[in-house]
């Protein structure tokens, strides 16, 4: 039995994807919606014990009617969020049943995540309690003044980008998450809850291939990307609505 749960944040409002008619976890990725292809890395791993998907209240009549044979199918647990990030993981995480020693969160928003990220990720977790990936920054960094010329040059030494899976002891994080209200910003990230009390997070290198899908170009970016992974290993029973071609870069039912 599996002692890691796995919760995907997919409440968002998509403001900036650019699409009026759909957000961006619904939308097509080479055949598959971006938020089936965010959970399927997770789906066969004999270390997770289940995944909560945490959706907006709006959106669960879609799911109902798009995605209730995926839903049944691959044990997904459905949970409606709240409303912002933070609460919606909250909601998630008061979900997850009780064999759960660790909690990871990734977001329904980035497809691309590789076995060999969740098990770097996973690993390091076990090791320090608390564990993201992240890639360093490499461009110069600029901040802005109000009129849009440049304020100061950022240094970059020492500077990275987050990225997800992030994964907790289940004590820790629930403890971060209770002690929330103190922090007095919207975190962007459960990292920062962590941080606020303290705790040290280890960092693991990120990938390239772990785009988080924010604007319409980036569906171009993650297609590109899936067809240059390896594909990977499966484990377990086929997926009912596609083989291992379609799961990986072909056309299929959604």
């Amino acid at each position: 039995m599996g002692d890691v749960a796995v919760i995907l944040p997919a409440a968002g409002r998509s403001t900036r994807f650019g699409d009026p008619k759909q957000k961006k976890i619904f939308a097509d990725l080479d055949g598959r919606a971006v938020w089936l292809r965010a959970v399927e890395p997770f789906i066969n791993r004999d270390d997770v014990s289940e995944t909560i998907v945490v959706i907006a209240p709006e959106d669960a009549e879609l799911f109902e009617r798009r995605f209730r044979a995926n839903v049944a199918f691959l044990g997904i647990k459905l949970v409606e969020g709240g409303n912002d990030r933070a609460e919606s993981v909250a909601r998630g995480l008061a979900a997850v049943g009780p064999d759960a020693k660790f909690i990871a969160i990734h977001d329904a928003a980035r497809p691309c995540v590789t076995t060999e990220l969740i098990d770097a990720v996973f690993q390091a977790a076990r090791d320090h309690g608390a564990a993201i990936p992240a890639v360093p920054v490499a461009d110069t960094i600029k901040r802005a003044a109000n009129d849009r010329s440049i304020a100061e040059t950022v240094p970059r030494a020492g500077l990275y980008l987050a990225q997800t899976p992030q994964v907790f002891a289940r004590d820790l994080l629930e403890r971060a998450y209770d002690a929330r209200g103190a922090l007095h910003e919207a975190p962007t990230d459960d990292a920062r809850l962590v941080e606020a009390l303290g705790q040290p997070v280890a960092l693991v290198d990120g990938s390239p291939f772990n785009l988080k899908i924010t604007t319409g170009p980036d569906l171009r970016l993650a297609s590109a990307m899936l067809k240059a992974m390896p594909r990977p290993k499966r484990a377990g029973p086929a997926h009912p609505f596609a083989d291992e071609s379609t799961m990986w870069g072909g056309p299929n039912l959604k």
